[in-house]
This record gives structure tokens, sequence and C-alpha cells, in this order.
């Protein structure tokens, strides 16, 4: 008996002007089942993705829903069909109550009845396992709950088939372990879940298929139980990947940065770090741990000159010279103390990059203030953005093609490469990795520690557990904007450091 398919993609393509996004990609997902879907940056998912849930429309090939073809050419045919799609990026009304963002924009009348909605809702609770209150306003949620609004407001508008878009980027290891109970719920009850995530290790713990794309075209399905996140990977890439991430033991420490009792304040009277006291050394990666919004921003920030410091002080241990005090300096001012400090910030293309200029121009961004002259010295930059292309494999049609149009992987290997070019003394890197495929974060975690190894002090905040173990010497584990911890990353345990990281800490906690 042939089976139904609750969705079946065949031979699906998409181009963009003469870059083909997806070519010829089939695709099936079962009833009751969850299937990831794999693949490096650029691969194609995301469009893949976005054809499903009616944000683009295919030139080719034909989509079926419950064995009838369809055509998706907007959200609301998408959701008309039971298909629902959560962001990595909420779109939520923080003002509004859970069970008010979950009936926003439904058609009916004018006059809602807000105690069957949350009798509705509670229902839906009960029925999956979430933990929810609808009465809750969004803007006192955290992260997980938000996500599960999400969730919820999908499943009460009727889908069946639902798309999760990298839902653990910010979760904790116990959040993450009852989302995928939640999502095990699901498909017992018959629902489809299409699920992207770059972490490997969560596939082969939840899913039952995997689809692999790879630059625009389909490789191959599989049964997870007989995967493994080597084969995965291979299969990803086109070729073995040495997964094995390297950790030196620390040599010849030096102390290059002592923060004492750090504390930031928004000016509503807000504290997003307090009482922050922490050591950080050369020629070892120092991980900071916690969920997003705990303080990590702010700490890197307030280091680099971009984050007013409300109380506290923060000093540079130059060699062989008396220490610095910077607090509070602005980055020219770090700059012409002689204190070398290099960031790499989460905004990639708002705080790092122009993505409007090209490698060139993007690497005089960093030096002009060199210039002698009102002619600017393109040559050099020009020489390092071409260096910088080559060591790092950056795939760009030239160095004159504008940031922009490269993939994300690409722009972080730019901004990473641009900033270690400075020869600095501490390097800060926020989610290095994030949202970039398996091939290139091994390229960036080799990079940071090459850095290790030259004695630089490395910061680095990246929300994967797993990489933060494997790759870092210490981890600070934030919470709140406050200190809960500072473990051996050789000895650390994950979940240690999920109960540190929704753990208010009494007072600051001393980072030696």
């Amino acid at each position: 008996m042939e089976q139904t398919y609750a969705i079946e993609l065949q031979n699906i393509t998409k181009r963009f002007g003469s870059v083909v996004a997806n070519d010829k990609i089939n695709l099936s997902v079962r009833k009751g089942e969850i299937l990831c879907v794999l693949g490096e940056n650029g691969s194609g998912k995301t469009t893949l993705m976005n054809m499903i849930s009616g944000i683009y429309y295919p030139e080719e090939g034909r989509i079926t829903v419950d064995g009838r073809e369809v055509k998706i050419r907007s959200p609301k045919d998408s959701f008309d069909l039971g298909i629902g799609m959560v962001h990595q990026h909420f779109k939520l009304v923080d003002i509004l109550t859970a069970a008010e963002n979950i009936v926003l924009g439904l058609p009916g009348k004018q006059v809602i009845d807000m105690k069957k909605v949350v009798a509705d809702i509670n229902a839906l609770a009960a029925k999956y396992g979430f933990d929810i209150d609808p009465t809750q306003k969004i803007y006192k949620m955290s992260v997980s709950q938000k996500q599960t609004v999400e969730i919820v407001k999908m499943l009460y508008r009727g889908a069946r088939i639902l798309i999760l878009d990298e839902p653990t980027a910010v979760l904790t290891p116990q959040e993450s372990e009852r989302l995928f109970e939640v999502l095990r719920n699901m498909k017992e009850d018959g629902c489809s879940i299409l699920l992207i995530t770059h972490k490997l290790q969560e596939v082969l713990a939840v899913s039952d298929r995997v689809s692999i794309l790879r630059k625009g075209h389909y490789i191959d399905t599989v049964e997870t139980k007989d995967a493994t996140v080597a084969s995965l990977t291979e299969m990803m890439v086109g070729a073995k990947v040495d997964l094995n991430i390297e950790r030196p033991e620390p040599q010849n420490r030096k102390k290059r940065l002592d923060l004492r009792g750090v504390t930031c304040t928004t000016k509503d009277g807000i504290r997003k770090l307090e009482a922050a006291t922490l050591s950080i050394y050369g020629g070892e990666i120092l991980g900071i741990a916690g969920i997003a919004g705990s303080g990590q921003k702010e700490l890197l920030e307030a280091i680099a000159g971009l984050e007013p410091v409300s109380e506290g002080s923060i000093t540079f241990y130059p060699d062989d010279k008396d220490p610095k005090n910077i607090t509070n300096l602005d980055v020219a001012k770090i700059r012409k103390l002689g204190v070398r400090l290099a960031f790499v910030p989460e905004d990639r293309l708002g705080m790092g990059l122009v993505s409007s200029m090209n490698m060139t121009d993007n690497m005089m961004l960093r030096s002009y203030r060199r210039g002698k002259s009102e002619f600017l010295d393109r040559k050099t930059p020009g020489k390092l953005a071409a260096k910088i292309k080559n060591q790092l494999e950056i795939v760009t049609p030239s160095i004159s093609a504008p940031v922009g149009r490269m993939s994300g992987g690409n722009v972080q290997k730019v901004l990473v490469g641009r900033e270690i070019a400075q020869k600095p003394k501490v390097l800060m890197v926020a989610y290095p990795t994030r949202g970039i495929d398996i091939n290139s974060s091994y390229t960036i975690y080799h990079l940071l520690n090459e850095q290790k190894k030259k004695g630089i002090a490395v910061i680095c905040v990246i929300e994967d557990l797993d990489v933060l173990m494997e790759l870092c010497d210490r981890i600070v584990v934030l919470c709140g904007g406050k200190i809960t911890g500072v473990v051996d990353g050789r000895t650390a345990k994950k979940e240690e450091l999920g109960v540190l990281m929704t753990q208010q800490a009494e007072g600051g906690t001393d980072g030696e």
C-alpha cells in the first residue's frame, strides 16, 4: 500500500537571478515523524522552508499535502493547509498576554471569549506537556516560555505540520530536553515536525530521519538510527571532516584583565550586569555561558569601551608595564593607551561590518585612523583582505564584492580574520559560530586555538555547551546579570552548567 505523506516536495526549484538556491529538491515528511533538515550555510535549507511556509514560490516542481497537490502562494495559504513555522526571532507583542498573542489576527468575532481561549490553551498544554500561563505578559517571560507561546499559537490555529528553525539556539540543556519531550508527544499525536538545527547531537537524539542538502541540491535522506555525527557531517560537506576540537594546555598564563565589581545599568536603573568580578589570562580560552540576555553582551562591551560602567573597575595588564585602568574609556582612548583589544560582536553586519562595503573597505574601517594624509591607503588593507580570503577559504567572487552578499559563515570569517590581523592581546568573540555550518565552525575553533597558543587572552561567548566544554579552559556562567559560577572546562558537566544558568547568585562570584 502506497504511503500518504503529510507533505511531499517533488523537483522543487527556486532561482534568484542567476543563482539557483534549490535545484530539483525532493523531500517528504511522514505523518507522525520528526524530520531534521541538515546542510551547510548556503545549502538552501531556509529557502526551501520559506517555500513551504508561503514566503517564496517555486519556479518548478510540485508540493502535495496529504496526497493532494497544492499551491502555496502566501503564508495564509500555508496556514490554511495546517502548516506553521516558528522562526528563530519570535513574532510576539510584548505588552500582550500569551493568550492575546495566540488569538491575535484570527478571523471571526470582534468580541472574543477570552475565558474559552484560556481554557482551550490549557487543554492543549495538558495534551502535549507544555508549561504555559495563558494570562502572563510576554515581556515577563523567559526565552523558552516565548518559544512555547509561538508553538502553541501554531497548534491553536490548527497546524499539524510544524517547522522549527534552530529552536534550541538560546535554551539551556534542561529547557531543550523539555522541548524535545513536547515534540515527541506531538509526534505521538500524529503531528509532523520539520526541524532545522546545526547541533548534530540533537539531531541524533530527537529525529526519526535526516535529510541532507548541499549547495542547493538534495543529497539523501537517512534513518537516524543508522547515522552518526561523522556520517552526517561527511554528507553535508562532501568530504571527511576532523570533528575533534583541539584544547592544548595553557602555557605561560599571564593576567591580562581584572574586573572588580563591574556593574552596568540602563537609563531606567535596571542592572544588566551586576558586581562582576573576574580575572582573565593570556594563553587561555575563557568561555561564557548563559541564557540569552544574561549579561554576556554587557560584559564584553564594557571591556571593549562600548558599554558604560556604573560601578567597579576594569584593569588591563600590559607586558612588563604598569597596569592601566580602562574603565569607561572609549575605543579610541583605549587604543591610544596602547591597549590592544579586538572584538567580534554578535551583530556581524550591524556593529561588525558594513554589508554594502567590500572586504578591502571593511579592513580599512579598523585602521583608517592611521592614515597620514587626505588620501587613504588602500594597498595595505587590500593585501590583508586577499590574505584573509585565501587563508580562511572565504567564498566570494572577489575581495571587491560587497560582504552583504556572502553567506553567514563567510561573513564571520571576514570579521574574525580582520580582528585577529590586529594582533591583539585580548580577543573577544560573541557567538562566533551561531548559524554557521559545521565545517566553518571548526575553522573558527582552530583560529581561536591558534590565538591562545600565541599567548592571547581569548574570551568566547558560545551557546552550545558541548562546544564550550570541549574548547574552553575555564567557563564563566552568567544568570540574570550575575556570575553564578566559574568552572574548569575539562571537568565541567552539562547539567552543572544548566543549573548555574538558571540559578540566581546571592552575590558576585570571584572568577579567579
